[in-house]
């Protein structure tokens, strides 16, 4: 693992979003960058050779001229062209970094996500945490948000989200979330009261253990918990809407390990409400 970030920077609209905001942390960070663009689809067939060659120098002037407008910033920039799987190839790259960082063609509200599927396995994949830029401005907000629920992958999470709103100077707003029992028809039947004081005590519970000691490693730090009753990827987002930064754990309380996000991760990203980070 290095300082460096790891840009995956791609033609479409978002790429220059991606690129400022990861200028902008590794600047704040004294982290270096690189940028990275994948020719894919090459397969070695006959007369491959020329199509690929344009192509590879093509990407590479894209780069070169990303890299010629934030010359300025005081940040170490360096430029990669690969070939091959883009997925893959961002995957195998994040083993040497420290942030990887992609943009989502999300643009908010009911817009559709086309690229959103590879977001996802890239993020699932990768070996170190996965930054997911939206297309949208997100400049005018404040406060970092983070998902807890009790599991290691959580408690990392609630870290990385930690020391991002301290070194920011902004409010952490850290939500627990219970959802009721759930099955076909039950929906029709009402909950017993002591049963959702229960369930409401118990996240509480968790809640409070995860945060726990934050106070002491980051005193200055504004935490607000949250402990509601409902779908997690929905609360999330609607607490995300109004923050610069969200955070999740890649894989929940419960999940099977395997090549899959957790399905909240996944849905928090499928539609991201705010620049969302996912953490092993």
């Amino acid at each position: 693992m290095t300082e460096m970030i790891v840009v995956g920077v791609s033609d479409a609209p978002v790429a220059e979003r991606v690129v400022e905001w990861a200028i902008a942390r590794a600047a704040e960070r004294s982290q270096r960058v690189e940028l990275v663009s994948v020719v894919g689809g090459a397969i070695g067939t006959l007369g491959e050779g020329g199509p690929l060659a344009a192509a590879t120098a093509a990407a590479r002037s894209f780069l070169e001229e990303h890299v010629r407008r934030h010359a300025e910033r005081g940040v170490e920039l360096s430029l990669r062209v690969e070939v091959g799987n883009p997925i893959e190839r961002l995957v195998a790259i994040s083993e040497d970094a420290s942030l990887l960082v992609i943009g989502s063609d999300y643009q908010g509200g009911s817009s559709p996500s086309v690229r959103g599927f590879h977001g996802v396995r890239i993020t699932a994949a990768a070996k170190c945490p996965v930054v997911v830029v939206p297309d949208f401005d997100v400049s005018d907000r404040t406060g970092v948000v983070v998902g807890v629920d009790g599991s290691e992958t959580s408690e990392s999470a609630l870290r990385f989200a930690a020391a991002e709103a301290d070194r920011r100077q902004e409010p952490l707003t850290a939500v627990s979330v219970w959802t009721p029992l759930t099955a076909p028809g039950y929906g029709l039947v009402s909950y017993a009261q002591p049963y959702l004081d229960n369930m409401q005590t118990a996240t509480e519970e968790i809640l409070a253990i995860a945060l726990a000691g934050l106070s002491t490693d980051y005193p200055d730090l504004t935490v607000i918990p949250v402990v509601e009753s409902g779908y997690p990827s929905r609360v999330i987002d609607e607490l995300a809407a109004a923050a610069s930064l969200c955070v999740v754990g890649s894989r929940g309380r419960g999940a099977i390990r395997r090549f899959l996000l957790g399905s909240i991760s996944q849905e928090v990203i499928g539609h991201p409400a705010t620049v969302t980070v996912v953490v092993r």
